[in-house]
């Protein structure tokens, strides 16, 4: 089956599709991308992850189509960025 990776720092992203075997994991779609060896900073026993926006365990059966993603940890309160731009 056909699925998506991406992953985004502040400077440079990663969105990748890659075919993996029916019955993979979120994990597995992960390891076999090759983004942790790209992204050596990511930790998948801190961070957090999902399968389109919605956040997603490790042992999470992917399907066809679907886009997993990293998500990085949040470095500002989203109510003050907000306020700033006031």
């Amino acid at each position: 089956m056909n699925v998506g990776i991406c992953y985004a720092e502040a400077d440079r992203q990663l969105w990748m599709r890659l075919e993996i075997p029916d019955g993979s994991t979120v994990e597995h779609a992960i390891q076999v991308s090759g983004v942790l060896k790209q992204f050596p900073e990511i930790d998948l026993k801190t961070q957090k992850v999902g399968i389109f926006g919605k956040i997603a365990k490790l042992d999470t059966l992917v399907q066809d189509g679907d886009r997993v993603e990293i998500y990085r940890q949040i470095t500002a309160d989203p109510n003050q960025v907000k306020r700033r731009r006031i």
